[in-house]
């Protein structure tokens, strides 16, 4: 029996939903691209706006898709974040540094939108409102309802589709701090998912609630403009808290409690008044168009089940999720479960019986509770292992993942960890690796 060729909806135009397409369409789909906004670029590309609610937490507000800030930069040496036959090359334009800023990105997801043909595939402007299964023709389809804003043009739809691959990304729906006293403090509170410049802090006392790496880089990002800034969390190792101190920034336990009086309560009994709180307290996965009658759902962040964070059992391959883990390289593991996806939609691959999907998921679910992971780490891939990359290789048939991007990737979860903030500007990665013998031509993966 020959391939199948099969009519499949992507739902977003970010790093994931490119990819997806284009791995689609090589495979022979027919692929149709829905995204919101009018450009590509999901979560790179910027919008000065912010929401209605600040903290995200009105269901009914219009949400904002990007999260953001006018002065971030990448974490990953632009040498990670390319696909394996377009990497991120300095083209002699733009932002030529390792380490460059945003608006780089989205020039090189634009270029890539282009250069293979994608942008005829893409509605532009088509906001997905409901995905749920409709039966067509005596078999099982897709309904994708989608509609569109703005004047003259606004207009509603459903089309039906036989496969739909979910790429609307992770930084969307933010997810809060609560303490007692929250709801009533009278300051400003946001969620760094509205955070866009720093200006608008000027002289004021800023708390910046987490310690990942957005927290550190607003807390840099509003240093020279505040009057103070303090940053609070619950990490308790104190190892932790030094290696990403910022000089200058006040360091705190998590908040016990805020008074009305706009007093700030620490958990060691300290306080503090403070203007405005900052969440930097990352994002749920959210999928409010899903109509799944509870056979895909999130619970705590575990969406779930998902056989290897991709398939769900009983709806496989015809609901697929891709870019679900993390911490990884994301245009690289976007490429690889998008490629996945595309063989097994079109039978080239054949995933397990719908049994042992469940108890492969059921497995992973025991090596979470064996790591000591709470259920939202649940799509956490272990740190320096690279073993769900080099899994997905090997269902395809590529080669494991290159030396030099393992150590790459290592040195530079070293550097984050630093204090020192200029590393960006002062590491040379392609002398790194020059001097580690990786060579130009390790840029490129077959």
């Amino acid at each position: 029996m020959g391939k199948l060729h099969v009519k499949v909806a992507v739902i977003g135009a970010g790093m994931a939903g490119l990819v997806a397409a284009r791995e689609l369409r090589r495979e022979g789909h027919r692929a149709v691209v829905f995204k919101r906004a009018d450009d590509v670029g999901g979560t790179w590309l910027y919008d000065p706006r912010v929401e209605s609610d600040l903290l995200g937490l009105d269901p009914g507000r219009d949400v904002v898709h990007a999260s953001m800030y006018w002065s971030l930069r990448v974490n990953l040496a632009r040498q990670l974040m390319g696909y394996s036959d377009y990497p991120f090359l300095k083209k002699g334009c733009g932002d030529s540094r390792d380490f460059p800023g945003h608006e780089e990105v989205l020039w090189f997801l634009r270029g890539f939108a282009e250069d293979f043909g994608l942008v005829e595939l893409i509605r532009f402007g088509h906001e997905v409102v409901r995905v749920e299964r409709a039966v067509e023709g005596g078999r099982d389809q897709w309904a994708v309802e989608w509609r569109r804003r703005g004047g003259e043009e606004a207009a509603a739809g459903v089309d039906v589709f036989e496969a739909v691959v979910v790429c609307n990304g992770k930084y969307t729906q933010p997810k809060i701090a609560e303490f007692p006293g929250r709801s009533t403090w009278q300051g400003e509170q946001l969620h760094s998912h509205n955070y866009r410049v720093p200006k608008l802090y000027k002289n004021k006392i800023v708390l910046i609630i987490g310690r990942g790496i957005s927290a550190g880089e607003i807390a840099k990002d509003i240093l020279p403009f505040a009057r103070e800034v303090h940053q609070a969390s619950r990490e308790t190792n104190p190892q932790v808290v030094k290696l990403n101190k910022v000089s200058g920034v006040f360091q705190h336990p998590m908040i016990a409690c805020a008074k009305e009086n706009g007093k700030l309560v620490f958990q060691d009994e300290s306080s503090m008044y403070a203007d405005v709180i900052i969440h930097c307290t990352g994002y749920r996965y959210h999928y409010p168009f899903l109509k799944m009658e509870g056979l895909v759902c999130v619970d705590n962040n575990r969406v779930g089940p998902l056989y290897e964070h991709v398939f769900p059992p009983s709806l496989a391959p015809w609901l697929s999720f891709i870019g679900i883990p993390y911490p990884t390289f994301p245009a690289q593991l976007s490429e690889l479960q998008s490629k996945w996806v595309a063989k097994v939609l079109s039978g080239e691959l054949v995933l397990p019986s719908e049994e042992e999907m469940m108890s492969s998921v059921q497995e992973h679910y025991q090596r979470i509770e064996e790591l000591g992971w709470p259920k939202h780490c649940t799509h956490k891939l272990e740190i320096g292992k690279f073993e769900y990359e080099n899994w997905l290789a090997d269902r395809l048939g590529l080669p494991s993942l290159e030396q030099w991007r393992e150590k790459l990737a290592l040195i530079g979860l070293e550097m984050l960890k630093s204090s020192d903030g200029n590393w960006k500007d002062t590491w040379d990665v392609d002398k790194w690796m020059q001097e580690e013998g990786f060579g130009k031509q390790s840029l490129n993966r077959s």
